[in-house]
């Protein structure tokens, strides 16, 4: 069997505390890496009270008790480190935490988003709490339970179709929504699992168990006539005329995203053209890196022209979404609220136009993709464009083609 870690306890005499005795280190080695780590623990002794607590084989009786206490946290410390794979930010978290926590729900929940946070994931975080609190709510209206004693082994086949119902007839929630919150509780189990904190034979998703709503991609793109009809409508307030501009940048720049909008700098600007580096990709793909290559259309040139900032050096962030001095939390709650002000001032503009209200900047990627597809673009074209490293995505893009298509397609198959 192979051993994740050799855990030992030393007394650290190097300096001794103000009451004379030394401090007690939990000393932690993984052979795998060859890294050792010390912890502090709350036993301190002399030299000579630690030899009898702990280095002697029969404690003297005064001693036992404590002899016994350690030997417990020892314990605790080698079951903390019975993980699948060791690392020490687990094995910390386990060794620290209180008896039961692990095989919490709202524990793992919170620690998850914690993690995420740390990384500067504050959208996927804010996903895992969204989840976490309709889960709750349905704990606490449905079975007047408290969510904060929820356990994996409560996660039954019966009760994830009891919640699926409840948040189709009850809260009148969408498939999707419903398949996102449940997408994170599935990770959530599957961690805990890695983590020996839930037997596996207890997991209630998969083949013959309960499986999350499986929901098709929505199609969410202007066909050629809309995109003219949007383009060249006469805005009523400034703030339609900047949104619907926002949305055209997107649009004629690969379907950018507001995220990379906002993080364009002036160094990006090479020539004609926009090369960056997508934010999504840096944060999930650290090797095989590719950046994103941009032609500036006169359009495109046009918005970064009438909204730009000046440029004061190749650092200079070229819209004024974010500033320098933002944190980055800071930073993600500009850009969502910018997402916000396109979409809310877009929707406006689309339903005087009686266009669809359900537009949104999103639509502008998946409108970019079925354009230069049905222009003669192929897949493999707008998936480097998109930046997506598997055409079955780009296609989850393409909104089809059109019924004029169709039909002169077959009208001219026998045209030989």
């Amino acid at each position: 069997m192979e051993i994740n870690a050799v855990i030992s306890y030393y007394l650290d005499t190097r300096r001794s505390k103000s009451n004379g005795l030394y401090p007690v280190k939990l000393r932690v080695y993984n052979p795998a890496s060859k890294v050792t780590k010390q912890y502090t623990t709350k036993f301190e002794f002399s030299k000579k009270e630690y030899a009898s607590v702990w280095e002697t084989n029969k404690p003297r009786q005064e001693h036992k008790e404590t002899r016994l206490d350690m030997a417990a946290f020892e314990r605790k410390a080698n079951d903390a480190a019975n993980l699948k794979v060791f690392t020490f930010p687990q094995f910390e978290r386990r060794l620290y935490r209180h008896a039961g926590q692990g095989a919490n729900v709202a524990y793992q929940y919170e620690q998850t988003i914690k993690t995420l946070r740390k990384n500067n994931q504050f959208g996927t975080a804010s996903n895992y709490e969204l989840s976490f609190k309709s889960f709750a709510n349905f704990e606490t209206t449905q079975h007047n339970s408290d969510p904060s004693k929820l356990t994996f082994e409560d996660i039954t086949m019966e009760w994830l179709t009891a919640y699926e119902l409840y948040m189709l007839e009850e809260k009148q929630l969408s498939r999707t929504t419903i398949s996102m919150y449940l997408r994170t509780l599935r990770t959530i189990y599957n961690n805990a699992i890695e983590e020996n904190e839930v037997e596996k034979e207890l997991y209630p998703f998969g083949a013959k168990k309960y499986q999350i709503p499986s929901v098709g991609s929505v199609k969410k793109a202007l066909n050629p006539l809309e995109l003219k009809k949007l383009f060249e409508a006469k805005e009523m307030t400034p703030e339609q005329e900047k949104a619907k501009d926002f949305w055209f940048f997107s649009f004629v720049c690969n379907g950018i995203n507001v995220k990379d909008i906002a993080l364009l700098r002036y160094e990006d600007m090479k020539g004609e053209s926009l090369v960056f580096y997508r934010a999504k990709t840096i944060n999930t793909s650290k090797q095989n890196l590719r950046p994103i290559t941009i032609y500036l259309t006169d359009f495109a040139k046009q918005v970064i022209e009438k909204y730009g900032n000046k440029k004061a050096n190749s650092k200079t962030y070229i819209f004024p979404i974010l500033s320098e001095s933002m944190a980055r939390e800071e930073q993600f709650t500009a850009i969502k609220n910018f997402t916000r002000f396109i979409n809310q001032n877009l929707k406006k503009l689309a339903s005087a136009l009686e266009l669809t209200t359900s537009i949104s900047t999103y639509w502008a990627r998946h409108s970019f993709a079925t354009s230069a597809i049905r222009k003669g673009a192929s897949i493999e074209f707008v998936g480097e464009a998109l930046d997506h490293k598997n055409p079955k995505t780009t296609l989850g893009y393409f909104a089809g083609f059109e019924e004029n298509s169709k039909r002169d397609i077959a009208n001219s198959l026998l045209d030989f």
